[in-house]
């Protein structure tokens, strides 16, 4: 590890089990750990919980305050422009939900395919239109430059863009200025999904000019159940609110409503300030470092996984744009003659490290990169249907975050090295492991330390 990862642990140090737990953490783009920060905010918090907005006493008024607080350092850590505001919501899914019934009716929207299932559920509310898979990021901005023209052109331009920030499958990171700009030229807002892009990279919104974006606590290392969406308030002046109850009005009578102004119009009911109060903790611890500094260490660790995976054989990573230069931490791979699920098991039970493997809700994309023929996943829709079981084909993902360390990467890489020569029937596993191994400390020499953990155990 460098010195400057070294750094980056002591100042952001997680809320790790500090006793009886060997396994390694692959699996940060899934669900974070919480930032210690965020944990004693919590606690320091808890004993002043009370009612936000309602009411007179001393412990309405702090826990108002902690809330309004928490909201004012997510928009610090996202750059909220004057004329936009955050709403509090649990997670990414429960913002797009939000922004969706915010539109109005039979908005059209414009859709990347290669969406988590909380980028493109929500849209089908209304008329949802979706881009083709794109086999490069030029092609990705050229089909997206052109339906926004030919929309604009035919008088029923697209009302907004849903595109993610980061891919929770690939890693790649869409180039949102240009998108937005293209947005904005052809008479659409733009929202993007920044679930897997705020824990690893800096969001400015004033510089984007983004019109909304959404992100969860759980990843960005404060996971008690809250989230964010920052709104422009002008494009959803009159929207209506998902949820429809107290806080969200200014009156009601029997046979009428006056909905209240964003934010409070989107926050019906009593909020989670425990999640909120460790959002906005979080939020200012990793400020605090520079999302710069973090994107730097994650990046050189990165691209020692991908290129150690890249290395070894049968293993297939799965990439959607070859020309993207800008990627966060995830690598999404198959490996020839093992079941993915299978493989994610042993990795956990025999091995000692978390990855996650599936199809990470998205459906549509991974069946686009393993090549899955459109009458196989009809036949798959036909069989739930029906009320059979199926398995639904997927891949494995490793992802890192403030925990992973360069020991971690070489345990992943060493028990994948183990599993493949295994099944490829080679008679001497230990033998050809071991002789990888010298190959990248030859290659590689800082980046390749002992294995740790269960996996230094199986050499």
């Amino acid at each position: 590890m460098t010195s400057e990862a070294r750094l980056i642990h002591a100042l952001l140090p997680l809320c790790t089990p500090t006793e009886g737990v060997q396994e390694i953490n692959l699996d940060y783009a899934a669900t974070t750990p919480a930032l210690q920060v965020a944990v004693d905010a919590v606690t320091e918090f808890i004993p002043w919980y009370g009612s936000v907005h309602r009411g007179g006493g001393l412990r309405s008024r702090r826990s108002t305050d902690a809330y309004e607080a928490a909201r004012a350092s997510v928009e610090r850590f996202v750059g909220c422009p004057p004329d936009s505001s955050v709403v509090f919501v649990r997670n990414t899914t429960e913002a797009a939900n939000v922004l969706a019934a915010a539109l109005p009716p039979d908005s059209r929207i414009l859709c990347s395919p290669a969406e988590h299932h909380a980028n493109l559920l929500p849209w089908r509310s209304h008329a949802v239109d979706y881009l083709p898979f794109a086999h490069s990021l030029a092609d990705f901005l050229e089909a997206t430059e052109g339906r926004l023209c030919d929309a604009a052109a035919a008088g029923r331009p697209y009302r907004l863009l849903a595109v993610t920030g980061a891919s929770n499958v690939t890693g790649e990171v869409t180039p949102i200025g240009e998108l937005t700009r293209l947005a904005h030229e052809h008479g659409a807002l733009i929202f993007v999904d920044a679930a897997q892009l705020a824990p690893h990279r800096r969001i400015d919104l004033t510089g984007l000019d983004v019109d909304f974006l959404a992100f969860s606590g759980h990843k960005v290392y404060a996971p008690f159940g809250a989230g964010a969406l920052i709104l422009r308030d002008e494009a959803v002046r009159g929207g209506m609110p998902l949820l429809k109850g107290g806080g969200a009005v200014r009156l009601v009578t029997l046979d009428d409503v006056a909905w209240g102004s964003s934010p409070g119009r989107y926050e019906a009911g009593t909020p989670n300030v425990v999640g909120a109060v460790a959002l906005g903790a979080a939020c200012d611890a990793l400020a605090g470092v520079g999302m710069e500094r973090i994107a730097a260490a994650e990046s050189a660790l990165a691209r020692r996984l991908w290129s150690r995976l890249d290395a070894l054989a049968g293993v297939s990573l799965l990439r959607l744009w070859p020309d993207a230069t800008d990627r966060v931490g995830v690598a999404t791979f198959i490996l020839a003659g093992v079941d993915s699920h299978e493989l994610g098991r042993s990795l956990a039970d025999d091995w000692a490290i978390a990855v996650r493997a599936g199809s990470f809700c998205a459906h549509p994309l991974i069946a686009h990169l393993l090549a899955v023929d459109p009458g196989h996943s009809q036949a798959l829709l036909t069989a739930i249907n029906r009320g059979e079981q199926i398995s639904i084909p997927g891949a494995v993902r490793a992802s890192i975050g403030l925990g992973t360390t360069e020991a971690d990467i070489v345990s992943l890489v060493t028990a994948l090295a183990h599993i493949s020569a295994e099944a490829r029937g080679v008679e001497d596993v230990g033998a050809a492991v071991s002789s990888l191994s010298t190959a990248w400390q030859a290659h590689d020499p800082a980046a390749a330390p002992g294995a740790s953990g269960a996996a230094a155990e199986k050499l």
